[in-house]
């Protein structure tokens, strides 16, 4: 059996690392959000109120998240009373939010005050009750349609019912438990060299840039919690505020996905800023090894890239400072190698037989996370070398066969992110009556860069691809739409090509 993480006396557990870590010290500074700075206790007033709203274990709890310190409160106050907690992304539109609480049949919502005025559907009961903690007054109660009197779902397994970015489809909401938050707290280790779990407020401040919606947001957020680190909390990502919150914080790591990384390469900052900024986390995306070469070519700093999923709770594997200083070089475009607790292998598609090292194949991990033994197969393409290094090929299921030829959209946004004209880009596949399919990109230009022409990105690309890899179309779009994670939407992708084929 995989080691599991050491046992702890009953009625402990993240619930109660929580409740304890709220209690050191109440009058010490917790969340600075635009300027201004909460307290533990600020934050333990507004999570108090809550956890009233958790009646029994597993109680399900709907929290519309945004970046702001209510929300956190709102979390925290539901996770430590043993609640499960109920994702709502507010950024999905409106229509789309309303029908997702209207499908989800809860018996409470917790938001701020604006939040449930417009999102709440129409014919649902909403009894609120005020709460004034941290900030603004916000509302923490809204009823449903479900009877007076009815008992609320219960997942006492479940601390997170986490909605996923839905770049491929609709969203779709996955269970996270909490001895698995537990387990990838743990884990998370990986990267610290202090692993000292004593409960008490420590110094320094890190940033939380990513948006509690998503997965690496959210468990950024556990994670200083439990370590009784305050943040910084960005209600969005943009280079001007991360900077100035990295100048003025002097953190030791910091944290961009892909498309922010490259934001902040093509932004010229100063290097003094950057200083105190030993390494930069990125994952949620693949990344260019280009990019991160650039990166520490203009910061001096490495970027550690991380291959995290919503069903492992987190990451499974990443770089650390020592393999990337002894192994960057030979293994570039990995995504480094399996953490501690967690074991990977490819496997043929079709037999599920383990393939050897450097041969393609379907990515399967066994993550202690997970709490059993049992192999999870992805839907990644993948390859492990001799020493354990993970490179990401693309994803089996956006594979286009294009009149017999295997084509990786990867490949392709890969090689015209490379362009120096070229910021971002997404390949997809579109119909093709001769072919059967072909893959179609669609290229965000690098600010101040020349107007990007479909002939000389095909000219460029004919240099790199093979001829099948080469897209039929190129379009350009003057920003690509992103899900709250940083990834492309494609969804939305497909939906501005056929937009531009209905205009033609």
């Amino acid at each position: 059996m995989i080691d599991d993480v050491p046992a702890r006396p009953a009625g402990t557990g993240l619930a109660q690392r929580i409740t304890d870590v709220l209690a050191v010290d109440p009058g010490a500074p917790a969340i600075e959000f635009e300027g201004s700075w909460s307290t533990w206790g600020e934050l333990a007033d507004t999570a108090r109120q809550a956890s009233a709203l958790v009646d029994r274990p597993g109680a399900e709890v709907g929290i519309i998240l945004r970046n702001r310190p209510a929300s956190i409160g709102f979390l925290l106050g539901v996770l430590s009373a043993g609640g499960c907690v109920v994702t709502i992304n507010p950024g999905r539109g409106r229509d789309r939010t309303r029908n997702d609480i209207a499908s989800l049949d809860l018996g409470v919502l917790a938001g701020e005050a604006d939040d449930l005025a417009e999102l709440v559907p129409d014919g649902l009961r909403a009894s609120t009750a005020a709460a004034a903690a941290l900030g603004e007054p916000v509302i923490v109660r809204a009823g449903t349609a479900r009877p007076p009197g009815a008992a609320s779902v219960e997942r006492p397994e479940t601390a997170v019912r986490m909605l996923t970015s839905g770049t491929t489809g609709p969203p779709k909401r996955i269970d996270l438990s909490s001895r698995m938050l537990e387990r990838v707290l743990v884990g998370a280790k990986h990267y610290e060299s202090n692993r000292d779990e004593t409960v008490r407020l420590r110094r320094g401040v890190a940033i939380v840039n990513s948006p509690l919606v998503h997965l690496g947001g959210l468990f950024r957020v556990l994670q200083c919690v439990s370590d009784g680190r305050s943040f910084c909390l960005l209600e969005r990502f943009s280079v001007e505020g991360w900077s100035d919150a990295v100048r003025r914080h002097r953190p030791a790591t910091a944290s961009l996905v892909p498309a922010a990384l490259r934001m902040v390469l093509d932004a010229d900052l100063d290097t003094d800023d950057l200083s105190s900024v030993r390494s930069v986390v990125s994952g949620t995306a693949p990344l260019d090894p280009d990019d991160a070469d650039a990166f520490t070519a203009k910061y001096g700093i490495p970027v550690l890239v991380t291959y995290a999923a919503t069903e492992f709770g987190g990451s499974v594997a990443g770089w650390n400072l020592d393999d990337h200083k002894n192994f960057w070089t030979a293994k570039r475009g990995s995504v480094g190698r399996a953490h501690a607790g967690c074991e990977l292998r490819v496997v043929d598609a079709d037999s599920g037989a383990p393939v050897g090292p450097g041969a393609e194949g379907l990515l399967e991990v066994k993550a202690r996370q997970l709490g059993n033994d049992a192999w999870v197969r992805t839907t990644d393409l993948a390859r492990l070398d001799a020493d354990g290094f993970l490179f990401i090929l693309g994803r089996a299921d956006q594979a286009i066969i294009r009149g017999g030829f295997k084509v990786r959209p990867d490949d392709i946004k890969a090689a015209l992110e490379r362009h120096p004209a070229v910021r971002g880009a997404a390949v997809v596949s579109r119909d093709d009556r001769r072919l059967g399919a072909v893959p179609v990109a669609v290229v965000e230009p690098r600010p101040g860069a020349d107007a990007v022409l479909t002939d000389d990105l095909l000219s460029y690309l004919t240099g790199v691809l093979a001829r099948y890899e080469l897209p039929t179309e190129i379009h350009r779009m003057e920003t690509l739409p992103r899900t709250e994670s940083g990834k492309v939407d494609l969804v939305a992708v497909n939906a501005f090509l056929d937009s531009e084929s209905a205009v033609r």
